[in-house]
């Protein structure tokens, strides 16, 4: 099975109790980047939002994973795109200590804003210049995307 097999299923793959599993983890999500808020707004020692941080990062790794197994449709639409640029912000936040809070807060704004937005913006992909639940086979028919 190649990458574009495994990123692009001829059908979308459906994983049993995903929005349950998608709802427990995004609550852990929230309290690691609630704990990870004492690094970035506080510059607290290590060892007090260390656990923390590993919560956030394997939590948003797992729920990442989890949308791109169903399609890979997900990397093309703005929801995904956000999660990436969430991703840089954080490692400019790294990188740059002095950037820290700033890049913390935007990452929050971008998660409030993407969580919330309506499905036209959060399927709209910058790619294809249009809302994509889908993407289309080499015949030209729309594939199911598991996207409702």
């Amino acid at each position: 099975m190649g990458i574009k097999q495994l990123l692009f299923p001829e059908t979308s793959r459906n994983l049993p109790g995903k929005r349950y599993i998608s709802l427990v983890l995004r609550g852990l999500h929230l309290v690691g980047v609630a704990g990870v808020a004492g690094l970035f707004l506080y510059g607290l020692p290590f060892d007090q939002w260390s656990l923390y941080g590993l919560l956030a990062l394997l939590t948003g790794t797992i729920m990442m994973l989890v949308e791109i197994w169903g399609d890979g449709v997900w990397l093309f639409q703005l929801r995904g795109q956000a999660v990436l640029l969430k991703l840089v912000l954080l490692a400019v936040a790294l990188i740059w200590p002095s950037t820290a809070a700033v890049c913390f807060i935007l990452i929050i704004l971008l998660s409030a804003f993407f969580s919330h937005a309506p499905g036209k913006i959060r399927y709209y992909s910058i790619w294809h210049g249009q809302v994509v639940k889908a993407l289309r086979s080499a015949d030209g028919r729309i594939r199911d995307s598991g996207q409702l």
